[in-house]
């Protein structure tokens, strides 16, 4: 599908101050800290393909963050049979969409693995949005674990903040599949849009940027009754997961996820100005981690999200205004039963069921959106599982 999306603010500043990156979530940061911090970050979508290609790898050494801390043990992606894909196709599709990586597992099994732009399966490359299906991920681990009661409780039981604001009646369920009601402009070209200005306003002492910003938005439209699509409401999960679990997002999704499935590296998610997690954004994971992603969503999570989560989260839940596609909690889904988690400049998870498939890639597109991509990417993703039935 041709639409893809820049996490919201895409977002924090590079120079001296946001060069200082905290490393660990045990370590936080001076909240006063921050002239490097409100500087939107919009530049990113204005990098030179040579940026994009130099940075896209790295963005611990320009953006401060977390460390997703990986265990001792790693699952193994053993050799499949290799994919029957003309090496001319495949290299083609490789160059036209900058490509740095893709990855296809079929029952856990590498059936392709290439690689391009200098990167290579020791390295890290950012999601961008690929991280807002992460959260809904730490959603259900979090009512596993009972934390969170229901996906129909209020937001305002775990952030309190938003009773009386546009978001008094809206549900988690309503957050998960962007169906608020709350009005929000998602225009990366607009400097005046909501993804634009979020974190660029003071912010009174001790409040979270995020709530801070999203309690002070206008009802649109009747909570569940229209899909608008919103990287400040992935942000707010965030917190209501940090507030539910009292944990930093990439401590709780180190326990959940990367130690107990054997990711093998770990992974770095960029903090906001108050030193959280960026939730809606900006998670940097090895092609193979993204991978067994695909992979732990594929086989149900059993053990740490609730039997049928990831069944309901991939199902479509709203219409996105296009026939065949739609949105679930914080999962894009697909014509033949697939869904995925996607990000500008071409990240990609994409999962099928039915052939039990996952493909994953890190790109650095030459536009943060473009519907040609869009499309031209899908297809040939539709011949990698035709050609792994």
């Amino acid at each position: 599908m041709g639409r893809t999306w820049m996490a919201a603010f895409a977002l924090l500043a590079s120079g001296p101050a946001a060069a200082q990156a905290v490393n660990s979530p045990d370590v936080p940061i001076n909240p006063q800290d921050t002239a490097g911090l409100r500087k939107v970050g919009a530049e990113v979508l204005f990098w030179s393909q040579a940026q994009r290609d130099a940075n896209f790898p790295h963005m611990e050494k320009i953006f401060p963050g977390h460390i997703v801390k990986a265990g001792g043990k790693v699952r193994p992606l053993p050799a499949g049979k290799p994919l029957a894909i003309a090496d001319t196709d495949l290299d083609a599709f490789i160059q036209a969409q900058n490509i740095a990586g893709i990855i296809v597992l079929q029952d856990g099994k590498v059936r392709l693995e290439r690689y391009a732009r200098g990167y290579g399966p020791e390295g890290r490359w950012t999601s961008f949005s690929v991280a807002k299906s992460f959260t809904s991920t730490l959603v259900g681990a979090a009512i596993r674990d009972g934390y969170i009661k229901s996906i129909q409780e209020p937001v305002t039981q775990y952030i309190p903040e938003l009773a009386g604001s546009g978001y008094d009646g809206v549900t988690i369920q309503q957050l998960l599949t962007m169906t608020s009601g709350v009005k929000w402009n998602e225009d990366y070209t607009d400097v005046k849009s909501d993804v634009a200005r979020m974190f660029l306003e003071p912010v009174p002492a001790g409040e979270d940027p995020t709530v801070h910003y999203m309690k002070n938005l206008p009802r649109d439209t009747a909570p569940g009754s229209k899909w608008v699509y919103k990287t400040g409401e992935t942000n707010l999960i965030g917190v209501l997961v940090m507030r539910a679990t009292g944990k930093p997002l990439a401590t709780y999704l180190s326990d959940k996820v990367w130690k107990p499935f054997g990711m093998q590296q770990d992974a770095f998610w960029m903090i906001d100005p108050a030193g959280h997690e960026v939730s809606g954004c900006c998670l940097s994971v090895s092609l193979r981690d993204y991978a067994r992603m695909g992979q732990f969503v594929l086989e149900g999570g059993k053990g740490v999200v609730p039997t049928g989560w990831f069944a309901e989260s991939t199902s479509p839940h709203a219409d996105i205004g296009e026939p065949g596609f739609g949105y679930g909690y914080q999962w894009w889904t697909y014509p033949q039963g697939r869904f995925g988690a996607q990000g500008i400049f071409g990240q990609t998870i994409r999962i099928d069921p039915k052939t039990r498939t996952v493909i994953a890639i890190s790109a650095a597109a030459p536009k943060a959106t473009d519907a040609d991509y869009g499309r031209a990417r899908t297809a040939f993703l539709n011949r990698l599982f035709e050609a792994a039935r």
